[in-house]
C-alpha cells in the first residue's frame, strides 16, 4: 500500500526531549544503573523485576510488571501496571500521569531520579503505512514497521501483545509473509477453541488408536506447520498441564504424538500472540516462566486503535473500499468514527465499516443512546473482555474522561479557560488531558 496525497506522514518529526531514569537507591546494589527512554523506542518501556523489563529491578517488593514509561508530545508518560506495592512519584501515590524531570519514582525498596535531557531529534520514522495486512500511518505504528521488518528476517520465537482486535492476528500473518518461511505453510492454532484432551492432540497429533475415536494416525499442528510458522493464538489460556510440552517442542524442534513412541523433528517458526499480560499471568503460577523466556525471545506491542492518531480515518477509507463502498464514506460518518473510543479496536472498526454498507443508514442509529445507557454498555462490554485490570480501568476512565471534557466544553460554550475553571483544574493539565484524548 503506497501512501496517498490525503495521508498524513510525518516526514521531519518535531523535536521531542529524552529522559535518563536513574537508580539512586536500592537494596540490592543497583544503584548508578541508568535507563534512558528516548523515540526510538518501538513501544513503551517496562520497568519491573521481570527479566522481560528494560530497567530490571533486584527488589522483592516489585512487581513483574511494575510500571511502564512511554514517550508522547506531552512528555513522559508514567502508568502503574496495577503494581502490589504501588508506584510512588515525589511521595504521592500515582496510578497514571506525565514526568517532566527532576521527580523521584519510589517502587518498593528502589528510588529512581528522572532527568530530562537535552531536546533531540527524533530518529527518521518508517514511511510505510503498511505492513502486510496491517495497516496504520500514526506516529505509534510507524515506530514499529522497522522493528518488525527486523522480526521478518529472522527466526527467533516472538509474543504478540494486544488488546482484543489490535490486528495481532495480521501481524503475525505479515512477519510470515516478509520472511524467508514465506513459500512455507503458515498455520494457526487458537487455543481458546480447543478444550480439554483435545488440545494435546491438536498440537502434536495422535497415533491411531491412541484414544477413543482415533481411528486414524493424525498430524499435529507443529507438524503442519514444518518448514513454516505456527501461530499459536491466545497463548494465555494454554492449558498449564500443557505448557512443558509445549517448551520441549519449541526448544528441542520436536514433538511426540499422543499415544506415539518416538520423537518426531519439525522445523517450527512459533509466534505467540496473547490478549492477556504474560508478566501477570506468571507471577499468579498460571503460565510457566520458563517457557515465557523461550517464547518472548522478542515482543511486540500493538497500540489499541484510540491510541493511533489519524488511523481511524484512514483505516475506514482503506475498508470502504475494499468491502465495497460507492466512492467516499460520509463525512459525517467519518467524523462520529474518529471520535468514538473503540473498545473492541480495528476489528469493531472493520465491523461496524462492514455492516454500514451492508444496511446504510439502519447500521447507524440517527440519534445515540443516551449516555447513561452508553456508560453502562461500555463498563459491560470491558467487564467482559478478559482485559487485564489496568487496561479495563485505563478504557473506561478514559471514555468518562472524554465524555466530562466534552459536556462541560459545550457548557462554557468551547471556551477552555471557563471549562478549565468550572472542572477545579488547572488549564494546563485540562490541555493536555484533552489532547491526549484525542489520541
Amino acid at each position: 500500500m503506497t501512501t496517498s496525497p490525503t495521508e498524513r506522514v510525518d516526514r521531519v518529526p518535531k523535536p521531542r526531549a529524552s529522559f535518563a531514569v536513574t537508580i539512586v537507591e536500592s537494596a540490592s546494589g543497583q544503584v548508578g544503573q541508568r535507563f534512558v527512554v528516548d523515540a526510538s523506542q518501538p513501544s513503551r518501556a517496562l520497568v519491573g523485576s521481570s527479566e522481560a523489563c528494560a530497567l530490571r529491578l533486584d527488589d522483592p517488593l516489585v512487581s513483574r510488571r511494575h510500571f511502564a514509561l512511554d514517550l508522547d508530545e506531552d512528555g513522559l508518560r508514567i502508568t502503574d501496571l496495577d503494581s502490589t506495592n504501588g508506584t510512588f512519584v515525589d511521595g504521592v501515590t500515582l496510578l497514571d500521569g506525565y514526568l517532566r524531570g527532576g521527580e523521584i519514582v519510589r517502587v518498593g525498596e528502589t528510588a529512581m531520579r528522572v532527568d530530562r535531557l537535552e531536546a533531540a531529534q527524533v530518529p527518521a520514522l518508517s514511511e510505510r503505512t503498511s505492513f502486510g495486512r496491517v495497516i496504520g500511518a500514526s506516529v505509534e505504528m510507524r515506530r514499529l514497521y522497522p522493528l518488525c521488518e527486523r522480526l521478518a528476517q529472522s527466526n527467533v520465537a516472538v509474543v504478540v501483545e494486544g488488546e482484543t482486535g489490535t490486528g495481532k492476528e495480521a501481524l503475525a500473518e505479515a512477519l510470515h509473509e516478509a520472511g524467508p518461511r514465506a513459500g512455507g505453510p503458515y498455520v494457526v492454532f487458537d487455543c481458546t477453541a480447543v478444550h480439554g484432551p483435545l488440545m494435546e492432540s491438536e498440537l502434536f497429533g495422535h497415533e491411531k488408536g491412541a484414544f477413543t475415536g482415533a481411528v486414524a494416525t493424525r498430524k499435529g499442528v507443529f507438524e503442519l506447520a514444518s518448514g513454516g510458522t505456527l501461530l499459536i493464538d491466545e497463548i494465555g489460556d494454554l492449558d498449564l498441564a500443557l505448557q512443558p510440552k509445549l517448551l520441549r517442542a519449541v526448544e528441542r524442534g520436536e514433538i511426540r504424538r499422543v499415544g506415539g513412541d518416538r520423537p518426531i523433528k519439525v522445523d517450527v517458526r512459533v509466534i505467540a500472540a496473547t490478549r492477556r499480560d504474560l508478566d501477570q499471568e506468571v507471577a499468579a503460577g498460571r503460565f510457566r516462566e520458563d517457557l515465557f523466556h523461550r517464547l518472548a525471545v522478542a515482543r511486540i506491542e500493538l497500540p489499541p486503535l484510540r491510541r493511533r492518531r489519524g488511523d481511524v480515518g484512514l483505516l475506514a477509507r482503506h475498508w470502504w473500499t475494499t468491502l465495497g463502498g460507492e466512492g467516499e464514506p460520509p463525512a459525517d460518518l467519518l467524523r462520529r468514527w474518529e471520535r468514538e473510543p473503540w473498545p473492541g479496536n480495528v476489528r469493531e472498526l472493520r465491523n461496524t465499516i462492514a455492516r454500514h454498507i451492508a444496511l446504510g443508514d439502519l447500521a447507524t442509529p440517527a440519534e445515540p443512546p443516551p449516555p447513561a445507557a452508553r456508560g453502562a454498555d461500555l463498563i459491560d462490554e470491558v467487564v467482559r473482555s478478559g482485559l487485564p485490570f489496568v487496561r479495563a480501568r485505563e478504557k473506561i476512565v478514559d471514555e468518562f474522561q472524554r465524555r466530562y471534557l466534552e459536556h462541560v466544553l459545550e457548557q462554557s460554550g468551547g471556551d477552555t479557560a471557563k471549562a478549565a475553571a468550572a472542572s477545579g483544574i488547572a488549564r494546563r493539565y485540562f490541555n493536555l488531558l484533552r489532547a491526549r484524548l484525542k489520541e
